[in-house]
């Protein structure tokens, strides 16, 4: 059966941002199609016209679609997803709803992300739980092998594996996988942040195995920024006590009684974003119709081709890593800063980010590198915006 391919010019005329910037920032925020645009501008319409109460109760469709639409995406029932304000808040709501003890081990990778490990540290602080760092394999993404090897020995229990998917620097995407066959052969819980592949890679929760996972709206889903979700494994639910309650997280019973309710929509709370809730499902469902396998066959070959092109170039180092590589291709111009690089790109009508190492200070750092320029693309980019890159980049100093 053929692979089905991606209409670019429809996804541009979708797009309209793309007539103004070659946008190259999709793992940061990626172009909202026009059909989430105006589902968030027709729901905002209806607060003005009929009131916040009643337009939510009209739209109570549109509302629980997001939730049905998100479990299509990541292959878990609708009492598994929880909608919330951003994948911080998602992975936050999941983490500390754990209970760490003195010498519990929290094994993390090398390439994790900054709020993570600061999660990590205060939880350590808090509890005397301990942090480890999986070593990485040959290739730079985290090693199996010393996972199994930690997972085995130890003075302590490991209480969590959780690490990131897609790391925002590097360009590589983790074994998650093989984790979750680790962490399922040793009983141990599993949390994937996956904010940077939802969207642009398939992400199935039980081929994983992960039994938690939290991802964002605003990068390659192409939803509205200040969305997220969170899937939490049925099994695990009942497990997990979430940090703080509310009336929608649970049922006050009696004057001094209270239940919390019995799916993952224990971790929302009763105020929410209901426009942007409803343009986060009309953002899975745009990305499904599209088809997952489609877009990251798109967007892994047009990042090949910024790899392969900047390589080319003098004075330019391309520092992505893995076995498996993705939409994000990191870089240095030698002796020019990143966030000059990044000046420099956007005075040009090119939109990239920099991957700071305050971001990175596990990977970063001990592979000797400074601040990364990040350029990341989506499968509305074309081949002639990679070229508008290269045009733009500045002479090494």
């Amino acid at each position: 059966m053929p692979t089905a391919t991606i209409d670019v010019d429809r996804a541009r005329r979708d797009t309209p941002g793309t007539a103004r910037v070659a946008h190259l920032n999709n793992a940061g925020a990626a172009l909202p199609p026009v059909q989430v645009t105006d589902a968030m501008i027709t729901h905002l319409r209806n607060e003005a016209l009929l009131g916040g109460y009643e337009a939510a109760e009209a739209a109570a469709g549109r509302v629980e679609r997001t939730y049905s639409a998100i479990a299509a995406l990541i292959g878990c029932d609708v009492d598994e997803v929880a909608v919330v304000e951003n994948a911080t808040r998602a992975w936050d709501m999941a983490f500390y709803s754990m209970d760490f003890r003195p010498g519990d081990r929290i094994l993390t990778a090398r390439a994790e992300y900054a709020s993570n490990v600061i999660a990590f540290l205060q939880v350590a602080a808090r509890t005397g739980a301990v942090v480890e760092v999986v070593d990485n394999d040959e290739t730079g993404q985290l090693s199996v092998p010393d996972l199994r090897r930690r997972l085995r020995a130890g003075a302590s229990p490991v209480r969590l594996v959780a690490i990131t998917h897609v790391p925002t620097q590097g360009g590589l995407v983790n074994p998650a996988e093989e984790v979750g066959l680790a962490t399922k052969e040793f009983g141990v819980t599993y949390l994937l942040d996956a904010c940077q592949s939802v969207g642009h890679l398939p992400v199935d929760v039980d081929k994983i195995g992960c039994d938690l996972l939290s991802a964002t709206g605003r990068k390659f889903l192409r939803g509205p920024r200040g969305t997220g979700f969170l899937y939490v494994r049925r099994s695990m639910t009942d497990l997990l006590q979430p940090p703080f309650l509310d009336l929608h997280a649970a049922t006050w019973t009696a004057a001094d009684t209270f239940q919390i309710r019995p799916d993952a929509r224990r971790f929302e709370n009763w105020e929410t974003n209901y426009a942007a809730k409803i343009g986060l499902g009309v953002a899975v469902d745009y990305a499904l119709e599209w088809g997952i396998d489609a877009i990251e066959a798109r967007v892994t070959t047009l990042a090949e081709h910024l790899r392969q092109q900047l390589a080319g170039v003098p004075g330019v180092q391309v520092h992505d890593q893995g076995r498996r590589r993705c939409g994000i291709v990191t870089f240095t111009v030698d002796g020019v800063p990143a966030h000059q690089v990044q000046r420099r790109l956007s005075q040009h009508g090119v939109n990239v980010s920099v991957s700071l190492v305050d971001y990175a200070r596990l990977d970063l750092p001990e592979r000797g590198l400074p601040d990364l320029v990040r350029a990341s693309v989506h499968y509305y980019n074309t081949d002639e915006e990679l070229g508008q890159l290269l045009a733009a980049l500045p002479r090494p100093s």
